[in-house]
């Protein structure tokens, strides 16, 4: 049988390892992908450190998949070989549980998480149910498609389900790996957006990446900014920082949300009065299904929406995870085959 490269977690909190595994083969109802480039998530720590109960090992992480199909599995005929493809966090769904019985699949009881359920992206071939794919546009890079799966249809999914309208204020909290985008998919978006980061360092990017106003909450009190500009119909909060969410609170507009999309383990605090007078809110997100993520893809081809990328090689995924850990990435990081 021919072989292919892999990297897997042998344990929870172990390091990786390279491996070389048989090609797997693909079941009924689901298709072989050829992986060209997978990104590297914070959200690999879960398989990684075994964060999650019910993870089996050994383990491929890897939940930003893009390649192409290259064996259709029993079954399979609304795809073909040679499609280009991707793979998110959504991995499929039981399809009975009551979330599902009501349309609501990202919120399946049971759903499949690719790189935790199943083997994802980190290897040079992957099995995936047809229900976990993605159409790509032909002219996306697939190294700049890869961090869109997860990334990107988290931004852009929660921002065009917000509320807000174009010309509103929308804030964007955060210039890393998913405010960077959620800039750039607010601009084309048509709000008014506002950056907000900790220190001077990220204006003039912000600026370039389509913010018309900088505030830096380490020199301002960026709640109060934002109510000289009127209040914000919306905060997307993408740091991992309960602390700096619940500073922004403050900002929010009359009937404004905060869109909590970065994962924190802090608390946000949040006095009553703040949402009663006003009637704010806030709301998490969490990326959405594989429709989701062919909008976010297609949007992005059409708008020219794309992640800021450093590439790594398969055989140096430990050093590509590494650099994600640091938080010092500019801003996805992307294995590629």
């Amino acid at each position: 049988m021919p072989k292919m490269k892999a990297v897997q977690v042998p344990k929870a909190g172990a390091d990786f390892e390279i491996v070389e595994r048989e090609i797997p083969q693909p079941g009924a109802g689901q298709v072989r992908i050829h992986v060209q480039a997978c990104g590297i998530c914070h959200s690999d720590v879960i398989t990684k450190e075994g964060l999650l109960p019910g993870i089996t090992y050994p383990r491929v992480p890897g939940h930003e998949v893009a390649g192409m199909i290259d064996e259709l599995g029993a079954g399979v005929k609304e795809w073909r070989k040679g499609q280009r493809v991707g793979v998110g966090w959504h991995g499929g769904q039981d399809g009975t549980c009551l979330a599902c019985r009501r349309g609501d699949f990202v919120n399946c009881a049971n759903g499949k998480i690719c790189g935790i359920t199943f083997d994802g992206g980190y290897q040079e071939y992957m099995v995936a149910p047809v229900e976990a794919l993605a159409q790509m546009p032909e002219s996306l890079d697939t190294a700049e498609a890869a961090p869109l799966m997860c990334a990107g249809v988290t931004t852009f999914n929660s921002l065009r389900h917000s509320g807000a309208l174009p010309s509103d204020l929308v804030a964007v909290q955060g210039i890393g790996g998913l405010g960077h985008l959620g800039i750039q998919f607010a601009k084309k978006f048509g709000y008014r957006v506002a950056a907000v980061g900790r220190g001077p360092g990220n204006a003039a990017l912000a600026k370039k990446l389509g913010a018309e106003l900088y505030i830096d909450s380490a020199a301002t009190d960026p709640a109060a900014e934002l109510q000289k500009l009127g209040g914000a119909s919306v905060i997307l909060a993408t740091a991992p920082s309960g602390k700096a969410m619940s500073a922004l609170v403050g900002g929010l507009g009359v009937n404004g949300t905060m869109v909590v999309v970065g994962a924190s383990m802090d608390p946000i605090e949040v006095s009553p009065n703040q949402l009663l007078f006003g009637k704010k809110g806030i709301k998490g997100w969490a990326g959405g299904i594989p429709t989701d993520s062919q909008d976010t893809l297609r949007f992005a081809e059409m708008a020219g929406v794309r992640p800021m990328i450093e590439k790594f090689p398969l055989a140096k995924a430990a050093e590509g995870y590494a650099r994600m850990m640091s938080g010092k990435a500019e801003f996805r990081v992307v294995l590629t085959t």
